[in-house]
């Protein structure tokens, strides 16, 4: 009985391991398909430029994703129908590295001849990870001084004086950011955002304003936009 015990129980073992070990293949399977799959289907998009600046390029048709052209200037194209071959670059989401691109059959316009760079693009798990000033007034600057980098949720006047105004939960002005520089890539995502009125904008943090013109202006701090978008 002890003997066909064991056996029973060495069975039971044996069918559990199979049962885990045929569990994890499928799940890892499951896992990998999804960017095995991305590798393959994402190779080519045909639609109308919608926004281009510098090498970022966005099409309707590649929601999600920025087309990266380097060395072409985007806004040649834009409000033009091309058709876009290349890859995604899973170690740099969401950009979508061009090889070619062409305005109808035959006649390319772009085939790349240099390799991806960072340059002006920031990560969006980097830019996730800064955080965010409540800014409360106008005359409290511990809440920006000394932070380096922070997000803040406003809207972009354009003007002699670029400037992010910030507001309450009832519309009226707080205050407002002096913006000294908005990288490249930042002016691409404001394009694609222009039906928006107020988005995010991660800032690089400069120096304040003197407390007497803050009251005059509402003016707190000087900043570059390193960053824009809806989160």
């Amino acid at each position: 009985m002890r003997s066909a015990k064991r056996i029973g129980i060495m069975i039971l073992s044996l069918a559990v391991l199979a049962g885990l070990a045929g569990s994890v293949a499928c799940q890892k399977k499951a896992a990998e398909s999804p960017a095995a799959e991305a590798q393959k289907i994402v190779t080519e998009f045909e639609g109308t430029v919608r926004a281009g600046l510098g090498r970022y390029l966005y099409l309707s048709t590649a929601s999600g994703f920025d087309l990266v052209l380097p060395g072409f200037d985007a806004a040649t194209v834009v409000g033009k129908t091309i058709k876009v071959k290349g890859n995604l670059l899973t170690d740099h989401p969401p950009v979508f590295l061009v090889d070619s691109a062409e305005t109808g059959p035959g006649q390319t316009i772009y085939t790349r001849s240099q390799e991806f760079q960072e340059e002006d693009f920031v990560e969006m798990k980097v830019r996730e990870a800064v955080p965010a000033l409540t800014i409360t007034g106008l005359n409290k600057p511990e809440e920006w001084e000394g932070k380096g980098q922070g997000k803040v949720y406003g809207q972009l006047q354009k003007g002699d004086v670029n400037a992010i105004v910030l507001s309450d939960d009832k519309g009226k002005e707080i205050a407002r950011i002096i913006v000294d520089s908005i990288s490249t890539y930042s002016n691409y995502y404001i394009q694609k955002l222009r039906l928006f009125d107020e988005f995010w904008f991660t800032l690089k943090i400069k120096d304040s304003v003197e407390r007497r013109e803050r009251t005059k202006t509402k003016a707190i701090f000087h900043a570059d936009v390193v960053g824009a978008g809806l989160y």
